[in-house]
Formats: structure tokens, C-alpha cells, sequence
């Protein structure tokens, strides 16, 4: 039998066969994208100044669709949700931590730690709705089925 040949440094890429790990880190990477490409317009185009309301609404949608890949990607893992939004999470607390460095205001609006706990708090609300949706479902699911066994078995029996 052959052994699979590994290549020097492939166990630093073994996390990624974890999908919930690579997911998160890869929304992750998009929502820091999307955060600087956020605060590079808003502090670096004078032109769209008048605009800021309106650009701030449309980097908030795009933050809020981005946040979403792991909640569809993991809708009936609630666990594996959560791990994805929290990595995701950490890696874009990091992106803010670094960009306070360059943007020295934006650590008076909202600190790092509060950046961290909002996407904490919100992906794990929305693991919880979604473990207490599943419980719901199949508990559900389960009624629907021993309904439907009970019927049979009655109709079984009954005389004609």
C-alpha cells in the first residue's frame, strides 16, 4: 500500500480541511476586505463626503451579507455556525485593530473589544435561533410521524 507523500509545511494547512474553520476564515478575509474598503472611501474620497449616508448604509448591507455565508452555509449545524461567525468575527476585530493604527478616530467611535463582542453576541444569537428552529422542526417532524403510525395502525383494525 502506498503512503500519501506529504509536502514540508502541509501541516500548518491542515485546518483547513475543517470546514467550518476554513469558511469563517475566509468571511473573515471578506468582511475585513469590505471594512477597509470601507473606511479607505470614507476617509480618503473627499468627493462622496455628501454621499456618506447613503455609503454608509451600502458598506452596512454589504457587512450584513457577507456576515450571512457562514449562517447559509451552516443553517442546520448551529455548532459549526458558530465557530465559522466567530472566526470570521476574530479575523475582522484584527482588521480594526490594525486600522485604529491608521485611523486614530476610529477607536473613539467603537473600541476592538466592542467590535469582537457585537459579532460574538450576533452570530451566536442567530446559532441559538437556529438550534431552537431545529429542535422545533424535528420535534415537529417526529409528532407528524407517530401521528401518522397511529392512523395506520387504527385503520388497520378496524372492522368492515
Amino acid at each position: 500500500m502506498a503512503s500519501r507523500h506529504q509536502l514540508p509545511g502541509m501541516r500548518l494547512f491542515l485546518w483547513l480541511r475543517i470546514a467550518s474553520l476554513r469558511t469563517g476564515v475566509l468571511t473573515g478575509i471578506y468582511l475585513s476586505c469590505v471594512l477597509i474598503a470601507w473606511l479607505e472611501i470614507a476617509n480618503r474620497v473627499a468627493e462622496l463626503e455628501r454621499f456618506a449616508e447613503l455609503r454608509n448604509l451600502i458598506a452596512g448591507a454589504v457587512l450584513i451579507l457577507v456576515m450571512g455565508i457562514p449562517v447559509l452555509r451552516f443553517r442546520h449545524r448551529p455548532g459549526k455556525l458558530f465557530v465559522a461567525g466567530l472566526a470570521a468575527w476574530t479575523l475582522l476585530t484584527a482588521t480594526y485593530l490594525v486600522a485604529e493604527l491608521n485611523f486614530t478616530l476610529l477607536e473613539s467611535r467603537m473600541g476592538a473589544l466592542h467590535v469582537f463582542m457585537l459579532g460574538g453576541v450576533s452570530y451566536g444569537f442567530v446559532a441559538v435561533l437556529d438550534w431552537v428552529f431545529l429542535m422545533c422542526a424535528g420535534v415537529r417532524h417526529q409528532h407528524v410521524a407517530q401521528s401518522r403510525e397511529i392512523a395506520a395502525a387504527a385503520g388497520k383494525h378496524r372492522p368492515h
